[in-house]
C-alpha cells in the first residue's frame, strides 16, 4: 500500500513557468505542501484545474482557472481525467489517499478511491491555515 497526498492548486502563482512545487506561492499551498510531507507519502500530486494531476517537479505555466467557476458537468469531466491519470500511478482500491483539497477538487474523486483521509474537512481557509500552522509546529 502506498500513501499519496493530493493538494489542490491555488490562485496565487508566479508570473512565469516553474516547477509546480514552486509555481503556487500562497501561504496555504506552502503550508499544505509542508504538511503533506509529514505523512511520509510515496508521492504528492497537485490537483490543477488546468493541468489535472500534476507532479511536483512538472514544469507548468501560470493560469487563471479554478474548479469553483466550473459547472458540475465540467468538474465531473475534470475528475474523470484526474482518475485516469491516478490509475497510472496508484492502486485506487489499495492505496491510501490524503486530500488536502477543497470540496470541488475532491467530491468526484473520493467515491473512486477506497481508502482516503480529509484532515481539513469542513474548515474554511482561515481555519485551514491555523490547522496547518499548528500541525507544523
Amino acid at each position: 500500500m502506498k500513501r499519496i497526498v493530493l493538494i489542490s492548486c491555488v490562485s496565487m502563482k508566479l508570473k512565469r513557468s516553474a516547477k509546480a512545487r514552486d509555481l503556487y506561492i500562497s501561504p496555504l499551498f506552502k503550508k499544505a505542501l509542508a504538511y503533506a510531507y509529514t505523512f511520509s507519502p510515496h508521492n504528492i500530486f497537485i490537483l490543477s484545474a488546468k493541468y489535472h494531476l500534476v507532479s511536483l517537479d512538472q514544469i507548468i505555466s501560470p493560469y487563471d482557472l479554478t474548479l469553483n467557476d466550473m459547472s458540475t458537468r465540467e468538474i465531473k469531466a475534470w475528475a474523470d481525467k484526474v482518475t485516469d491519470q491516478l490509475e497510472d500511478k496508484a492502486d485506487l482500491d489499495r492505496d491510501e489517499f490524503v486530500f488536502l483539497a477543497g470540496t470541488n477538487y475532491r467530491r468526484f474523486l473520493t467515491p473512486r478511491v477506497k481508502r482516503y483521509k480529509i484532515p481539513m474537512e469542513g474548515l474554511g481557509i482561515g481555519k485551514q491555515l491555523r490547522f496547518l500552522t499548528q500541525k507544523l509546529k
